[in-house]
């Protein structure tokens, strides 16, 4: 089920280790690494400062774009929680003045309470 979350666009949890050899450069002086998640090949990242989404782009992966969030900008949030059908959690973020949301899916491995309480602890 874990490749098949993946394939229909679930984000899974990735381990501090992962996070911190694949994206510890990202980080500022005293910015630590808190939770990431995984989209087939884009990552979801919260540090102690912001939100970081990494997304890989064309065939090869070889062009990869890098947006940073300040949590200071981010002006809501919603969860929505996994249901007997629905075996996918959901994150919408709005930032700015932006009228839409920035949506990812979790699946059902992934505590989304957790992520919210990532968000409510710095939004």
């Amino acid at each position: 089920m874990g490749l098949l979350s993946g394939l229909i666009g679930n984000a899974g949890v990735i381990s501090p280790e992962k996070l911190e050899k694949d994206y510890g450069e990202l980080l500022t002086e005293g910015e630590a690494l808190e939770i990431g998640f995984v989209l087939i090949r884009d990552t979801f990242i919260f540090t102690s400062r912001r939100l970081i989404m990494v997304d890989i782009q064309g065939v090869t992966g070889r062009k990869t774009e890098y947006l940073s969030i300040p949590y200071s900008k981010i002006t809501k949030f919603s969860i929505e929680t996994a249901g007997h059908f629905d075996l996918d959690a959901e994150l919408k973020i709005w930032v700015g003045s932006d009228p839409e949301p920035i949506e990812t899916k979790f699946n059902k491995k992934v505590n989304i309470y957790d992520v919210q309480k990532v968000l409510a602890a710095h939004v």
